[in-house]
């Protein structure tokens, strides 16, 4: 009987390490697999538009074809645009897309938490908030040429507005849904409101707020964009508008193409501070 009763744990460690394994094995390959699709779409989508545009089925000149972006993107990065070099406009249209998004962010962590906090501020202003957040922000941005003119201000004014709003409303969300039972114990221990604010309240609305910043500087890009596109000097918004008034579909295309690289790239870092912060969450298996 003593084989059989030492051998039992050795063989119920080998079978979860086991199971690990296999569940380690599997999470790779429907890592691989889902980057295959995805790779196989891309190409399908690219390569069925050049097809229908090479034939003809839709016209070449107002759809273009991947090939004539591809020609357009080659040609902005080694000779330049009529603007400059691509580099700076990208970096120009960046500067002003991350500015307003650092200060549209700040101010709607700092009245989201607020009004979160005091109910009477939120009763006061909270009809005004609504009325504001009614408006299409994108009809400002000509208001924002008027005002501050040609330069970066205007679109970071942009940004600023149609960044603020997400962020505003997952702040307050998320210093409604801070747990009472938390609050209650650091008052228990002595913390005052600003204590409670700092070390309770805002601790737990960061994964609401982290989860506003993914699509708030996606908005950033867009009111950076759409200034430019309205009245600048540089800017990527300002090449879509040229490529529109010389009818250069692919160069229209070929600015998208550019944005969404960078707006990638940036949503790369911000998943990348999320993981690192919030490492004591336990992972999705399922992505």
């Amino acid at each position: 009987m003593s084989p059989d009763v030492i051998s039992a744990p050795v063989t119920v460690g080998t079978s979860k390490s086991d199971r690990a394994h296999s569940r380690a094995r599997a999470a790779r390959k429907r890592k691989a697999v889902v980057l295959l699709a995805r790779v196989l779409l891309l190409v399908a989508v690219l390569g069925l538009w050049e097809a229908l545009s090479r034939a003809e089925v839709i016209d070449p000149f107002n759809f273009s074809a991947p090939s004539k972006i591809w020609d357009q993107i080659y040609t902005w990065t080694t000779h330049g645009t009529a603007l400059g070099s691509l580099g700076e406009q990208i970096w120009v249209t960046l500067q002003e897309a991350l500015l307003g998004w650092v200060i549209g962010v700040a101010a709607g962590v700092l009245f989201g938490i607020a009004l979160g906090r005091i109910a009477f501020l939120a009763d006061v202003l909270g009809p005004y908030i609504k009325v504001l957040n009614s408006i299409p922000r994108i009809v400002l941005a000509p208001i924002f040429v008027i005002w501050f003119g040609l330069g970066p201000s205007s679109k970071v004014a942009s940004a600023v507005v149609l960044v603020f709003f997400p962020v505003f409303f997952n702040a307050f969300q998320g210093a409604r849904e801070v747990d009472r039972n938390l609050v209650a114990n650091a008052r228990i221990l002595g913390a005052g409101d600003r204590r409670v604010t700092l070390q309770v309240v805002i601790p737990s609305a960061t994964s609401w707020i982290f989860t506003s910043l993914h699509v708030s500087f996606g908005f950033a890009l867009i009111g950076a964009i759409v200034g430019e596109y309205i009245g600048a000097t540089k800017g990527v918004g300002l090449l879509v508008a040229q490529s529109q008034g010389t009818f250069n579909a692919a160069g229209v295309y070929a600015a998208m193409v550019i944005l969404a690289v960078v707006a990638l790239m940036a949503e790369g870092l911000l998943t990348f501070a999320e993981r690192r912060i919030f490492r004591w969450k336990p992972s999705d298996s399922g992505h």
